[in-house]
């Protein structure tokens, strides 16, 4: 496996305090490269004097770095470490397989982290010449390479248009068509740049960063997972489990923020109906009122923080 900087783990002390009580197994459902579960599982040592993490990742190699960088931790009698090949949507297959009901928490920190951006063979990165892939689970499915140079263009567009939230969605489509076959990321990247105006390429970041994140999100089908897993994430916590989220764009976070809000919903009847029709009672409370974000210093030493929000609900009273 290529070797790759460490990955900086975003928000580690508010993750670590939220994820600290109560006792039980903590599910990371997006493990990488293990800092978050490592700090968690240090965290719970010092209140409970023991550990149980469940360590799930789409992508093998993650799981094998992080299998090598929490060796030490493996190595404590007190620790108790398992790690699973899956996509997140597939938790409570998961939890069932473990004969797992119930958790402490769970832990969600959505997007593209340094393992997948800094390895160019990967192709998740623009700058970076690589193949096409972008799939976080190499094992199957399709590549960034069949969108780009299968679909047609009206459905290229609106890939890039829902996904990228890129008003220039038309023109890159239809570029990309007219230069197919595309070969690798730095073509795509060098078309997405001409096919955009030049006074909409002075601000903001590299012009081929929405297309790119676009491909991506539907490669892995992230948004969709997303939806499938917030709501069994919160039925499988146990009374006072906390289930932390960290999105970095306004399409996962939308996602986030609506169904931590309808979970934490009561009673919906109209204000004039003197008794409660529906039976509607709130599963969560929110524990972060508003979603945190890194501070100026955080964002200095790891500039991939600076887009984060963390969202963060408690479990209330699960019956017997």
């Amino acid at each position: 496996m290529t070797t790759v900087p460490p990955h900086v783990p975003v928000l580690l002390d508010a993750v670590t305090d939220l994820l600290e009580r109560p006792d039980g197994v903590v599910v990371d459902l997006t493990l990488g490269a293990g800092g978050h579960a490592r700090a968690v599982v240090a965290r719970r040592l010092q209140v409970w004097g023991h550990a149980d993490l469940l360590g799930v990742d789409r992508d093998e190699d993650a799981l094998a770095l992080a299998r090598e960088r929490l060796a030490e931790e493996l190595a404590d009698p007190r620790v108790r470490i398992r790690f699973v090949h899956a996509r997140a949507d597939r938790l409570g297959e998961v939890l069932d397989t473990a004969g797992i009901g119930h958790v402490a928490g769970v832990l969600l920190d959505l997007g593209v982290s340094s393992m997948h951006l800094d390895r160019p063979e990967r192709g998740f990165a623009h700058r970076l010449e690589g193949p096409l892939d972008m799939r976080m689970d190499r094992s199957g499915g399709p590549t960034a390479d069949d969108l780009v140079n299968g679909l047609p263009e009206e459905e290229l567009a609106g890939v890039i248009r829902r996904y990228g939230e890129e008003r220039f969605a038309r023109r890159i489509a239809a570029a990309i068509v007219a230069a197919r076959p595309v070969a690798g990321t730095r073509e795509l990247a060098e078309l997405v740049r001409g096919a955009i105006p030049a006074g909409a390429r002075r601000t903001g970041g590299h012009p081929a960063a929405r297309t790119f994140q676009a491909l991506r999100i539907a490669v892995n089908e992230e948004l969709t997972a997303l939806e499938a897993t917030l709501p069994v994430a919160i039925d499988r916590l146990d009374s006072d489990g906390v289930l932390v989220v960290l999105s970095y764009h306004s399409l996962e976070d939308r996602i986030v923020k609506r169904a931590l809000a309808a979970a934490a919903t009561g009673c919906v009847c109209p204000p004039d109906l003197p008794v409660c029709g529906c039976g509607r009672r709130p599963l969560v409370e929110h524990v972060v009122r508003r979603p945190l974000t890194a501070d100026a210093e955080e964002r200095r030493r790891n500039p991939r923080s600076g887009s984060v929000r963390l969202r963060a609900v408690r479990r209330l009273a699960v019956a017997a």
